[in-house]
């Protein structure tokens, strides 16, 4: 049963993303409806399919390279539609759907063998650095997809050549704005993971910190920039085409680094 949710979800995510990647170039109502809709059929799908292995397993889906990337999948659209329903960007689905089923795809392709911890301290922390450090990066995830809305209004005005696309996105004031929200909401929930995940090392007989330079130098490095643009944006006022792109690398970094098994 658990396979069966998890094909349809990613084919429904298949469906979905084409769906808003079409709506964003032929304005159809019907396509966005569409897509909409099917996204949401899918995240039902998903969410059964989280819970069922949940329940085969005795935990949370942050344990394995799978459950780790599935439920960043997940996140992504939960707070998607929680972005979309509270400012109305139309086009966003378009730069963040594909993600999302990029990501989901990802999981297909990975061991999806239990992994089971029995103490439960060290469950508590585990799954507190996990959740919080995946909810953190699917807000950033959201931050990606509406800074490469910005830099692409930005290069329409910085070259005066206003096309259809401008016409269709929010101003470059809106855009800056959600990213810079999105970025507040991600920040301290990435903090509060990684602080977690120290304690977890602690509990699992581990130092503070795990000095492996593949492991856990690239989340440091994601950590530096958000914090960079979070902070700049306060102290020294970095927005606009500084912020987009800042939040572009950290999150290809964020990518990167699960490739080196550090998320």
């Amino acid at each position: 049963m658990a396979n069966i949710t998890f094909n349809i979800s990613l084919f429904i995510y298949l469906f979905a993303a084409l769906g808003y990647s079409l709506y964003l170039v032929y304005r159809r109502p019907l396509v966005k409806s569409l897509s909409f809709f099917s996204l949401g059929v899918g995240l039902l799908f998903h969410t059964v399919n989280i819970s069922l292995r949940s329940m085969e397993t005795g935990h949370g889906p942050y344990t394995t390279g799978f459950e780790i990337t599935s439920f960043l999948a997940w996140a992504i659209v939960v707070i998607f539609f929680i972005t979309e329903w509270k400012y109305k960007i139309q086009d966003l689905g378009a730069f963040i759907i594909p993600v999302v089923f990029l990501i989901f795809l990802y999981s297909a392709f990975q061991s999806r063998e239990y992994s089971l911890i029995n103490e439960s301290a060290t469950m508590f922390w585990l799954t507190m650095h996990r959740t919080l450090s995946i909810i953190g990066y699917a807000a950033f995830a959201i931050g990606f997809g509406v800074a490469v809305m910005y830099l692409i209004q930005e290069n329409q005005v910085k070259r005066k050549k206003l096309g259809v696309m401008y016409f269709r996105m929010p101003s470059l004031e809106v855009l800056d704005n959600l990213n810079h929200k999105a970025i507040a909401f991600g920040f301290p929930l990435f903090t509060l993971g990684f602080m977690t995940g120290s304690i977890w090392n602690i509990k699992t007989d581990e130092s503070l910190f795990s000095w492996d330079l593949f492991r856990t130098w690239p989340l440091i490095a994601v950590w530096l920039i958000y914090c960079g643009i979070f902070f700049g944006r306060l102290i020294v006022g970095w927005r606009g085409k500084k912020a987009a792109q800042g939040s572009i690398l950290g999150f290809v970094t964020i990518v990167v680094s699960y490739f080196f098994h550090v998320v």
